[in-house]
């Protein structure tokens, strides 16, 4: 378990920041800024999770948000020439099974699409729209540090498929689809 005495360490005041086994990069790497939006897009969930006044599915996200450290430190952990450390936290094919699960499942009761839906309806599915696209560009940013740098792919697979779940609970939100609010093209023109 992580245990943090002190809040402050004073060794990322030269613009630096320490990886998982020890070595330092820019905090402007695109890695950083890949560990910085997932965790705006953890807060981001934090604040839907309220917005939902108690509801089941809110007990999902909680769990997304533990997954979300977990893939922080999947990216802040450089991947291996060879073997993987047995103590990497890795982001694993299963968690982004149950993510597909949990679509599947939500996405049964829905109604079918007819239009794209603006982000809104109810406040809960509002705040889950935001997180949506915070998701995004995390995944957006996690995209473009794999371009520098190997990523585990199974975490950039979860950030795309968190997307996903997170539109399709918004639209469950929005009185499983009934609520949604329709993009109607060139309506204000």
């Amino acid at each position: 378990m992580v245990k943090l005495n002190k809040i402050y360490t004073r060794t990322g005041d030269a613009g630096t920041t320490g990886l998982v086994d020890g070595s330092r990069l820019p905090k402007h790497a695109p890695r950083m800024q890949a560990v910085g939006d997932v965790d705006e897009a953890n807060s981001a969930i934090g604040l839907a999770i309220v917005a939902m006044n108690d509801r089941p599915e809110a007990g999902w996200l909680t769990a997304i948000q533990n997954d979300l450290f977990d893939l922080g430190a999947d990216l802040a952990t450089p991947l291996p020439e060879g073997e993987d450390a047995p103590w990497a936290l890795r982001i694993v094919a299963s968690q982004v099974e149950r993510l597909e699960r949990q679509i599947d499942a939500m996405n049964a009761d829905l109604a079918p699409l007819d239009s794209f839906v603006l982000p809104g309806g109810s406040p809960a599915a509002a705040a889950v729209h935001l997180a949506r696209a915070v998701t995004r560009r995390a995944e957006r940013s996690a995209t473009a540090a794999a371009a520098d740098v190997a990523l585990n792919a199974q975490a950039l697979a979860y950030l795309n498929r968190l997307s996903d779940l997170l539109f399709v609970l918004a639209r469950r939100l929005n009185g499983n689809g009934a609520d949604d609010v329709k993009w109607v093209p060139g309506a204000s023109r």
